[in-house]
């Protein structure tokens, strides 16, 4: 941003454009609630299984008025513009709603300083783009004259970025005014392309941009159901297995039409489904499913934990999404082994804490079969995360386990719950099994920890940081426990009780569902059907992406829905960069 903001004319430019940009944002706000290097697996690219069983009619789901992620933002920006663009920005976190953030964005608002700094971060990505170092390969036309506005080449320019940046294509009219901002902005700064930045500034605060706005029409296929139309359909599935907008590929299918017939979207999804980008659109699921935005104020007391570092914060959650994208993606492998997989990822941090020796970098690692540690549960970021900043927390970790793996609430503690027996951990109990069950001697808690503390004193040999041990200060540990009538002495056996509950994979569907579609499903029988499918499917994530992704639940929509965009956002466009009288 500094690059146009030296003279002070660019702030004279754009001068009074807020209020515009709040009235837009404040009205959209109202309308509606790493790429990796791997090859995709093979079997990622085949169609699954055909099953006799169809598909139930069901209540269509509402279209979304969403806002943008802060990764879909940069990963969208990042495609468009290239990878070396990376501007520093930090949206402001959303609210956790049916257990996933990104069913939160459809409530999101947009506030004052949230505008602001959509704005900087506009003004540093439009100065980025035009650089003298970038601008050759990036704007693939030259002005007649640098010092002055040239509208032929900054409307091919501005024509073919705005098709990527609101996913689909732009009106002349919309073209035409952008490029005479930036006519007008060249002219009264001499530099043309200051102007086409100003112009790549004001596409990128458009509420049309920023806000991922669904619009249906009727389906010719289904009379009396309404379809999403080619470019929302499109966005919806970019957006679910990318984690980005919409590439030139699918845009050009929703262009043709193809993308909104049966062949069509099935070979559409399947060349997604094969893609390297997939791994983005995963991580970023499971990174939301597990929670792990709890890692951004997780905090270990360094007196009693000195080796858990911020370095080792970063590693735990890099080392779960490395082990589920391989294990998911990479060998195509049943989801429920996720729970009782041995084979992992180190890295030199780590090894510390799991008393291993350092690595180098990153490298696989499978602990041995007698090793008390198999599946994503014996793994530092759910041990870590799941505990006291001082001390390991079974009652954390079992609600953990309910609530995120198998979709089952916890009711909260009532407010004059005693929490006095287990937080001293200097008090005549021995051990946090003895501590919790004098606990659960007062009735008011009982019904909670009953279903919660089980499986999590079943990781009690692992401590607050996650690492193992035999004792708790010299008393040996009971690591027995049951899940829902099922007995187990460890964490192994922990996981492989998990691995066989029925809840597991129907709450991983049922998350799938809500975070490919915005929302929870309406219909129960929609997810006891792609959850059978799934089950006949061997528990591939592939194949049920799949599923999701070509039934007529995931692109047929309601009419009970949100306005289709902000109705000022056009004008907001405009305001965002219309220069000073």
């Amino acid at each position: 941003m500094r690059l146009f903001t030296t003279s002070g004319k660019l702030k004279q430019v754009l001068r009074g454009s807020a209020m515009g940009l709040v009235a837009a944002f404040a009205l959209a706000s109202c309308s509606g609630p790493g790429t990796g290097t791997h090859a995709a697996a093979p079997a990622a690219a085949k169609a699954a299984k055909v099953t006799a069983t169809k598909e139930p009619e069901a209540e269509a789901g509402p279209r979304r008025l969403r806002l943008m992620t802060q990764e879909q933002y940069l990963n969208t920006l990042a495609y468009v513009f290239g990878p070396d663009i990376k501007p520093e920005t930090h949206f402001a976190p959303v609210q956790r709603t049916d257990g996933l953030l990104a069913n939160g964005t459809a409530r999101a608002g947009v506030t004052d300083s949230q505008l602001e700094l959509f704005q900087k971060t506009a003004a540093l990505v439009a100065g980025m783009v035009v650089k003298p170092e970038r601008r050759d390969f990036l704007i693939m036309c030259k002005p007649a004259d640098e010092k002055a506005a040239d509208k032929a080449c900054a409307g091919k320019f501005l024509a073919d970025i705005g098709r990527l940046l609101y996913r689909q294509p732009m009106k002349p009219a919309k073209v035409n005014e952008l490029v005479e901002q930036a006519s007008v902005s060249a002219d009264k700064l001499k530099d043309f392309y200051a102007g086409l930045a100003v112009a790549i500034e004001a596409m990128l605060v458009s509420p049309n941009v920023l806000y991922i706005a669904e619009t249906s029409e009727p389906d010719p296929k289904r009379p009396g159901h309404l379809r999403l139309d080619a470019y929302s359909l499109a966005s919806r599935l970019s957006f679910f297995l990318w984690n980005a907008a919409p590439d030139d590929a699918m845009l050009k299918a929703a262009d043709s039409g193809e993308i909104l017939t049966d062949k069509g979207k099935a070979r559409i999804v399947n060349m997604m489904l094969a893609s390297p980008r997939l791994e983005t659109g995963m991580r970023a699921f499971f990174d939301d499913m597990f929670a792990f935005d709890d890692f951004n104020n997780l905090a270990k007391d360094p007196m009693v934990y000195p080796s858990f570092t911020g370095v080792t914060t970063g590693d735990a959650r890099e080392q779960t999404l490395r082990t589920v994208i391989d294990q998911l993606i990479t060998k195509n492998k049943d989801y429920r082994d996720l729970y009782t997989t041995r084979e992992t990822y180190m890295s030199p941090s780590l090894a510390a804490l799991y008393r291993l020796p350092s690595t180098r970098t990153w490298a696989p690692y499978e602990f041995p079969a007698d090793s008390p540690r198999s599946g994503l549960l014996t793994q530092i970021s759910f041990l870590a995360v799941h505990s006291h900043p001082g001390r390991s927390s079974a009652t954390l970790r079992g609600k953990a386990l309910r609530e995120v793996l198998l979709c089952q609430p916890v009711p909260r503690p009532p407010a004059n719950v005693d929490f006095s027996i287990v937080e001293n951990p200097n008090s005549n109990y021995k051990t946090a099994r003895d501590r919790i069950n004098a606990h659960r001697t007062n009735p008011v808690c009982a019904g909670c920890h009953k279903i919660t503390d089980p499986m999590g004193l079943a990781l009690e040999n692992f401590d607050g940081a996650g690492r193992f041990r035999e004792n708790e200060k010299g008393n040996p540990i009971d690591a027995s426990g049951s899940l829902d009538g099922v007995e187990f002495k460890d964490a192994v056996g922990l996981g492989k009780a998990l691995h066989d509950h029925p809840a597991l994979t129907s709450c991983l569907v049922k998350r799938v569902f809500a975070y490919g579609t915005g929302g929870a499903s309406k219909s129960d029988e929609t997810l006891k059907w792609v959850n059978a499918r799934f089950t006949e499917q061997g528990y591939r994530l592939p194949d049920l992406l799949r599923t999701i992704t070509l039934s007529h639940a995931f692109g047929e929509v309601s009419s009970d829905a949100p306005a289709q965009a902000p109705v000022k956002s056009a004008s907001a466009d405009a305001a965002a960069t219309t220069p000073a009288k």
